[in-house]
């Protein structure tokens, strides 16, 4: 056999030889877009490439790290701290802020009446890398070593219980980088200029600053007379309500819109809702505003949930919290995947979720948006801030004949909110996903309705099928030809129709 004959192609979803893909195209191209088709088409890279790929991405975010602090110091007169930074074991007079446990992280949250303690994701400042191993190596070796040579010979056993005790790790540290974050609420220091200098100033994304209202951006349609039933949407992860309202929307029939009152919410940090500078975009602060958004000012009391993933965690949590008022639950591409034994839940899930792999496309995104703080801002810098050139530019080279609706979903956000919801929202609540799916099968007498594209490459179908094993009442979709966007977007009636059904049901 040629050694041209040993390539292997991934198209599709598929893993083919040569020989085998002209009867392929026969067969699947008319199923295809010709975009998924030209990106499928590609040689399977080698794991040593992804290697030396994300090797080089280490040394590049490290060094970003300097330059931003140094940019920000000079445009702000201050750098935002990131989580490059070391854990300190103490700190000055603002007490004891952040707590971590294996596994389990909490800050001090601080309100105008009471202080609460609240979880957010180790993930955030411990992300293992080559260049991130080698510089704690490094340090560690040092301050050891000086301790040690500093003392002399008869200080050696002293220097082996230091070792021993920086090995072994502490029950409760304190991390500056979250400190520094919460001082302008605890100390009264100054808090950083909304938007900052590399977010963008439009009226669009800085609209909620000028209306003084801290709630969500809701799109509310449907029924306002004789209001039968609500309906939230919740989108998921670099989204925005679009997602929802340029899709679902416009396809519901009219007994639908005149019996069904629909919600679909910007999530803080997205689209049109706040993007504040100095919050951490917690599981906590999400459901709040959604609750303060939708659920208090229209007073809504029992909904159906519809919510695509990223939003099925926001989804589940806020079943949970209000098990008697939820209809029906439908999720499109849950990501649950179950916690192997002696596994660290954030770390698995960062892992399983950001692979580090330059293939395919979509994962390679998803490892530099959670991998990389100074990478995915430097991203966020050229795409995010620059959104309405990128908008004209899609709109003049395809002579406006495109929607850019979700477009505007992915330019819409700051990098804060994008990096925080990330590993606060997918990794941070990854030890408690099961303990979710136990209340809602226990608690919830609900119909809970599961979609999930067969070609899904960023969260794969299994997911769905890890939800049906805890809560084995749910009843799981599988959508041929469909990834992890088109689950929605290119059948939309369809779904519309499919939603109609679930909501008539839950009813009977």
């Amino acid at each position: 056999m040629s050694k041209s004959n040993n390539i292997v192609y991934y198209i599709h979803g598929k893993v083919l030889r040569k020989k085998q893909i002209a009867h392929f195209l026969r067969e699947n191209l008319s199923k295809s877009t010709i975009s998924h088709f030209f990106f499928s088409f590609l040689p399977t890279p080698p794991p040593v490439l992804s290697f030396i790929v994300f090797t080089h991405l280490d040394v590049l975010d490290f060094v970003l790290c300097y330059v931003y602090k140094i940019i920000d110091f000079f445009i702000e007169a201050d750098w935002k701290p990131c989580y490059c930074s070391s854990a300190k074991a103490a700190i000055t007079s603002s007490g004891k802020i952040f707590l971590s446990e294996r596994g389990e992280s909490k800050i001090v949250h601080l309100t105008s009446s009471k202080l609460q303690l609240e979880e957010i994701s180790d993930t955030l400042y411990t992300r293992p890398s080559l260049v991130y191993e080698v510089s704690k190596s490094t340090v560690k070796r040092l301050k050891v070593d000086g301790t040690c040579n500093s003392s002399g010979s008869s200080m050696i056993q002293s220097c082996e219980k230091i070792k021993k005790r920086r090995n072994s790790r502490s029950t409760f540290t304190i991390d500056s980088t979250i400190v520094e974050m919460l001082q302008g609420r605890i100390g009264g220091h100054q808090s950083l200029p909304i938007p900052r200098w590399s977010d963008c100033d439009c009226k669009t994304c800085t609209s909620w600053t000028s209306s003084g209202k801290e709630t969500l951006f809701v799109k509310a349609d449907g029924a306002k007379d004789n209001v039968q039933e609500d309906v939230l949407f919740i989108h998921g992860f670099i989204s925005s309500s679009a997602f929802w309202t340029e899709t679902l929307y416009p396809n519901f029939s009219k007994s639908a819109m005149s019996k069904y009152r629909l919600f679909a919410v910007d999530l803080l940090g997205f689209g049109r809702s706040p993007k504040p500078t100095d919050s951490l975009y917690t599981l906590r602060e999400h459901l709040d505003m959604i609750e303060r958004s939708v659920l208090e000012p229209y007073k809504v009391k029992g909904f159906h949930i519809v919510a695509h993933s990223l939003g099925c965690i926001l989804a589940l949590a806020l079943a949970v919290k209000h098990p008697g008022s939820v209809k029906s639950l439908t999720l499109l591409a849950p990501p649950y995947f179950p916690l192997p034994k002696d596994e660290q839940a954030t770390q698995y899930m960062m892992r399983r979720v950001a692979p580090r792999r330059v293939w395919p496309f979509i994962a390679f995104g998803a490892s530099i948006a959670c991998w990389y703080e100074h990478i995915s801002r430097t991203i966020c810098l050229l795409i995010c801030k620059n959104h309405r050139l990128w908008e004209f530019l899609t709109k003049l080279i395809t002579r406006n004949r495109i929607r850019t609706y979700l477009m505007e979903g992915f330019f819409l956000h700051t990098h804060n909110a994008a990096w925080h919801t990330l590993h606060n929202i997918i990794c941070g609540t990854a030890g408690k996903i099961e303990g979710y799916l136990d209340e809602v099968k226990n608690r919830l007498k609900c119909d809970i309705i599961i979609f999930h594209g067969k070609d899904d490459e960023l969260i794969p179908v299994e997911c769905s099928y890890n939800v049906k094993s805890r809560i084995p009442r749910a009843h799981v979709k599988v959508v041929e030809n469909k990834d992890h966007i088109t689950i929605v977007v290119g059948r939309q009636k369809a779904f519309a129709m499919e939603l109609e059904e679930i909501w008539r049901n839950a009813g009977d």
